[in-house]
């Protein structure tokens, strides 16, 4: 059973996402310790609410540079939701700056007459990175669960890995970069395709931890 940190700084119900890799074969461990974020074969950075609070609370907590460190180390590293957006620069909901891990920003949706902010449910991903370990065998079309007024604004294009629209609006709805993956919406939420692709990061992580004893 490959191992798996939970990083909690307070921000959001980290069970149910414990609850989705457990069904996915993995042991998570919820926890704020260093050693434990680098001792995982994997870590997962969820996260519900605001921006400023999320970073505040990830600094004082002097998280910021296990993050870091977990992602420079190449094992499997998965934001969900908040804990995507915090890796930008910053963002238009805040004044804090973010971890900076992926340059861009985090936008607001721009209000259109037919839509509701937050982007609030079902939808459909656009896989722009379809080869991505994390979308194989997944439903066509992949429907995931979204609760978000943000949305990422990559830098580099080339690293979204998957768009979503809404109204007019087409946005990121995932980005990889090497050992790297996040995602805007609750794969946690998404019934049997978010569990798929969880069961997918913890193969994942499986295999980064047999390479790494190898």
């Amino acid at each position: 059973m490959v191992r798996i940190a939970v990083v909690d700084y307070d921000m959001g119900n980290l069970h149910s996402a414990c609850k989705g890799l457990e069904n996915a074969g993995a042991t998570p461990e919820i926890t704020d310790s260093p050693q434990v974020i680098h001792d995982a074969d994997a870590v997962v950075l969820p996260g519900v609410g605001s921006f400023d609070p999320a970073v505040q609370h990830l600094r004082s907590r002097h998280l910021v540079e296990p993050i870091q460190d977990a992602i420079a180390s190449g094992k499997p590293f998965l934001g969900i939701c908040l804990g995507l957006q915090i890796l930008f620069d910053r963002s238009e909901e805040g004044t804090e700056p973010g971890l900076g891990i992926v340059p861009g920003v985090v936008r607001r949706f721009t209000h259109e007459p037919d839509i509701t902010i937050p982007h609030m449910g079902w939808n459909a991903l656009q896989l722009t990175q379809p080869e991505l370990a994390l979308w194989q065998n997944l439903p066509d079309p992949a429907w995931m669960y979204f609760v978000h007024s943000y949305y990422v604004d990559p830098a580099d294009a080339s690293v979204n890995a998957a768009t979503v629209t809404h109204g007019s609006q087409t946005v990121t709805a995932a980005i990889a970069r090497d050992n790297l993956m996040a995602v805007q919406f609750h794969p946690e939420k998404s019934a049997d395709g978010g569990l798929k692709i969880l069961s997918n990061f913890v193969a994942l992580a499986e295999k980064s931890a047999l390479a790494t004893a190898g």
